[in-house]
């Protein structure tokens, strides 16, 4: 699976939130300010190459849905980004962020709580 952009990334993220959607109601829901209808129908169609959605006939246009789901999509990267800057190893992550003072032992303390439940 390739790797998104940030612009790409945006407009997926209403993908996952929409599901089907026009060009037109992707670029209503984007935040201020807004980019041209051109580049938001060509970040569409370069999604569409890399596999991210697809499309179907709709009157004179097409509506477009995502295939891949935001889930696989967020492991996948998460799993590049801390083998990438963290020799793939999560306890370093956590531990980086402990270090500056992003997180502190009782977020710690609470996400290994949520582990242990999720494990259950």
């Amino acid at each position: 699976m390739k790797e998104l952009t940030k612009a790409e990334e945006q407009v997926m993220h209403v993908f996952w939130e929409q599901g089907k959607i026009t060009v037109n109601n992707i670029l209503e829901l984007l935040p201020e300010p807004k980019p041209a209808y051109n580049t938001v129908s060509t970040i569409v169609r370069i999604l569409e190459k890399k596999g991210f959605v697809d499309h179907e006939p709709l009157g004179k246009g097409y509506i477009y849905f995502p295939m891949v789901n935001k889930e696989d999509y967020t492991q996948k990267f998460l799993k590049k980004f801390v083998s990438s800057y963290f020799n793939g190893s999560f306890k370093d992550l956590v531990s980086f962020f402990v270090k500056e003072n992003r997180m502190d032992l009782k977020d710690v303390e609470e996400m290994l709580e949520e582990i242990k439940k999720e494990k259950k």
